[in-house]
């Protein structure tokens, strides 16, 4: 049997997957035991009870200590810190280097998707910016960097827990149109799951999904931004070459006031703006074929005027049709013609 030396360092080698570094660096290894038949047990103390990923680390830790001779059987006991610990530990998280980029992936363009506020359909324009794209022969992704209120993987009908990890990094689940998708619900094992995770926590995990996802090449790589200007999506569009950023709003008041927000973030990191979405502007009405603005009228005027330059912009209705394919999780069969003719001009394909 190994001793605790040995044991140790075998556990050394297995990395947080959020806070890039060790299980034994961060004091995660608790009360290790090393038994005379074979076995061992240790204690793993999370950042948080219910982290998501603490049955990927488990595994992890497992399969270090199964390979070292006379071992036959590894116990992994889930425990927690104690604030005082939890605090220390993501502190420095904050502070610690982003990990090099996987080296087999090529990338052409990194778009983040924004919008002041929650609820305006953020993760739907995501979705048919990047399903538009695939439908012209465009290799894309989807990087759901909404950790704490992840909806890609529902639009797409993607199940959870269905990441995987290979030798040279995680795989991404892959859509029927071909689009590479990864989100923090895809690695819990039910899609209800809640998230309760930290700032600096969720701006390491999605720093994993950029730098450990076997991306591969890609021609656009969407970003579902977490809403609002939080210290994740700060972190986010400081640190990744953001090619530029869509806006998304909705005809309210407080949402085209958020968005000027967002764009005064943007204008003060050099990002540019590449597109604004007015997402359930409007509804045609299938018997008389009039429109109603059920929100108000349109604010994307004001906000074209705060860019100072006339932007592409497109308005959204509000189609129950739609909803009814998202809520399927085939947003993949969904079309809008003024989408088709906008996208082109955000991303410079035509």
């Amino acid at each position: 049997m190994p001793d605790e030396k040995v044991v140790m360092e075998a556990l050394n080698r297995v990395m947080d997957p959020e806070l890039h570094r060790s299980l034994v660096d961060l004091g995660m290894v608790r009360d290790l035991k090393i038994e005379p038949q074979g076995k061992i047990t240790f204690t793993l103390a999370l950042t948080i009870p219910s982290c998501p990923l603490r049955e990927h680390i488990a595994e992890d830790a497992r399969r270090a200590l199964l390979v070292l001779p006379g071992v036959n059987e590894a116990e992994v006991v889930f425990g927690a810190m104690t604030p005082e610990e939890r605090s220390a530990v993501l502190r420095t998280a904050a502070a610690a280097p982003l990990p090099k980029i996987n080296q087999f992936n090529k990338v052409k363009h990194l778009v983040a998707v924004m919008s002041g506020k929650g609820g305006v359909g953020k993760s739907s324009v995501t979705a048919l910016l990047a399903v538009t794209l695939a439908r012209q022969g465009y290799k894309v992704g989807i990087l759901d960097a909404d950790i704490t209120g992840p909806s890609i993987p529902k639009l797409f009908g993607l199940p959870p827990g269905g990441l995987r990890g290979g030798e040279q990094g995680m795989l991404p689940v892959i859509t029927r149109l071909g689009i590479k998708v990864v989100s923090a619900n895809l690695l819990v094992k039910a899609e209800d799951t809640a998230v309760i995770w930290r700032g600096p926590v969720i701006s390491g995990a999605i720093q994993r999904f950029w730098n450990d996802v076997l991306w591969g090449k890609l021609d656009y790589l969407f970003l579902d931004l977490p809403p609002g200007t939080s210290d994740a999506a700060l972190t986010v569009v400081q640190r990744l070459p953001i090619m530029g950023a869509v806006l998304v709003t909705t005809p309210q008041d407080l949402s085209a006031l958020v968005v000027r927000k967002a764009m005064a973030m943007l204008a003060q990191l050099n990002i540019s703006i590449l597109g604004v979405v007015e997402n359930m502007s409007f509804f045609q009405c299938t018997d008389c074929g009039s429109s109603h603005e059920i929100f108000g009228p349109s604010h994307l005027a004001e906000i074209q005027e705060a860019a100072g330059h006339e932007l592409p912009a497109v308005r959204l209705p509000i189609l129950p049709a739609f909803t009814a394919l998202a809520d399927a999780g085939k947003i993949e069969e969904a079309a809008f013609e003024a989408f088709d003719a906008f996208v082109p001009l955000v991303m410079c394909t035509s």
